[in-house]
């Protein structure tokens, strides 16, 4: 039975959406991703928030290929 997490590390937060720690944590403190503290070190991050912060990233646009490029 596969287990689906309510909240993600930040090393599993990065993993589960392809995005490095740096920028994470610019994001966090930008105050675009919303964190939780548990005990006096564990940061969380919500999966509803989580699935917030991405659904609000801009939307991108894929650049035509240069001629001679394959």
């Amino acid at each position: 039975m596969e287990v689906t997490p309510n909240a993600f590390t930040i090393k599993r937060l990065c993993a589960a959406y392809g995005v490095g720690r740096t920028f994470v944590y610019e994001e966090i403190k930008a105050g675009r991703l919303e964190t939780r503290v548990a005990g006096t070190r564990k940061v969380l991050v919500r999966k509803v928030d989580a699935d917030a912060w991405l659904d609000n990233l801009p939307k991108g646009k894929l650049k035509p290929a240069l001629a001679g490029e394959a």
